[in-house]
């Protein structure tokens, strides 16, 4: 997979991805679409919105349709309609998210279906299997994601059998060639290691030795402190490829996007955007903002001065009205706003990188972003 670097400024990149499915400008967010949709928007929203690449969910697509079902259907592409670039997980976070259920073996997880209870298997062979039918033009390795907080010998050997699965991944791959659009799928290893710098960096060197299309830095926001985040990232960034695409998987608030940008991170996604924005809360320049609160009753202001046209139009005092009144509306509105908010963060990131103007924008923007600290 072609990456180009354009610009930089500090460890700050501006790059381009050419993917089977089109090219896509980093930094870039990912809008997550779990189970072949983001929630409450059409497709052609995400393209007014500037959505350069989404993501689906290998654990939840499997459960239902089912990927045999996806792939009778002309893919994942075809199936939801959606022609730009796609990238797919593995399925090891919901994994790691089943805990209670779950057995850990060489093999791979066993656990059992959120669903209906049906005892499942998840292997290395079988995610992979799973995301070419699926046909993502990136589909993320099977890894183990260990739990926050955990021992150094946990961890330890969570990332052994990592990088074992790394393997199995990749002799899978190289035996059978998967393609999207008549073209080679990409995959990224992820690295693991919890908090502990040695094993961040032994992972990270690991999985460049095998020798992957990109990069992944997993096992963060599983609940530690926000600087343990950052320095899983500045214990692994070091020792991945300059030509390769780094992506932090489930992050983040916007002020750790800008950070992780300036710790030398291309790509992003979370669902907070979509997730919040169902329960009320919208992104602004000052902060987030939970609509619901009576202090928006009467207030004519649109949820921020860089709102979507799509959204300026309507005061907070509507869209307050909107969630009380229990309609739908409300929720597309903030799920529409809160993602513009996010891409166009990462847009004016690159336009500061490519200007060598990134650190003042961000300091800035984090400065009034967090004035306002607490939640209003």
């Amino acid at each position: 997979m072609p990456f180009t670097v354009h610009a930089t400024d500090g460890a700050a990149r501006a790059g381009t991805l050419t993917l089977p499915h089109g090219e896509v400008e980093t930094p870039i967010f990912m809008p997550v679409g779990t189970q072949g949709s983001v929630k409450t928007l059409h497709p052609d929203e995400l393209v007014e919105l500037g959505s350069q690449i989404i993501l689906g969910n290998t654990y939840h697509l499997w459960l239902r349709p089912g990927h045999e079902l996806i792939r009778e259907m002309g893919g994942l592409h075809d199936f939801t309609t959606w022609q730009k670039p796609m990238l797919t997980d593995s399925g090891g976070f919901q994994v790691w998210s089943l805990a209670k259920t779950r057995k850990i073996t060489e093999e791979g997880v066993r656990f059992q279906s959120h669903l209906d209870g049906t005892k499942m298997m998840l292997t290395p062979e079988l995610s992979m299997d799973i995301q070419a039918s699926l046909g993502s033009d990136i589909a993320m390795l099977f890894d183990e994601c260990p739990p926050y907080p955990c021992d150094e010998k946990y961890a330890a050997t969570s990332l052994a059998l990592t990088t074992r699965w790394a393997k199995r991944c990749k002799d899978w791959v190289t035996e059978n060639q998967p393609l999207t659009a008549g073209k080679p799928q990409n995959h990224f290893g992820i690295v693991q290691g919890s908090i502990y710098a040695d094993l961040r960096e032994q992972s990270a060197r690991e999985l460049v030795e095998l020798g992957f299309d990109g990069y992944a830095v997993g096992g963060v926001s599983v609940g530690e402190p926000e600087h343990e985040m950052f320095r899983a990232i500045e214990n692994a960034v070091p020792f991945l490829p300059a030509d390769k695409p780094r992506y932090a998987m489930g992050l983040g608030t916007p002020p750790q996007i800008l950070e992780m940008i300036s710790r030398g991170v291309d790509m992003f996604d979370c669902v907070m955007p979509t997730r919040i924005a169902r329960h009320g809360t919208a992104f602004t320049l000052d902060g987030p903002i939970q609509i619901k609160n009576l202090i928006h009753a009467k207030d004519p202001r649109p949820l921020c001065e860089s709102s979507h046209p799509h959204v300026s139009r309507f005061s907070r005092s509507y869209i307050r009205h909107l969630f009380r009144a229990g309609e739908m509306l409300a929720l597309r509105l903030l799920s529409f706003h809160n993602l513009h908010f996010y891409l166009s963060l990462t847009r004016q990131a690159r336009n500061a990188i490519t200007a060598g103007t990134f650190p003042e924008f961000k300091d800035s923007f984090i400065k009034r972003y967090t004035a306002n600290a607490p939640q209003k």
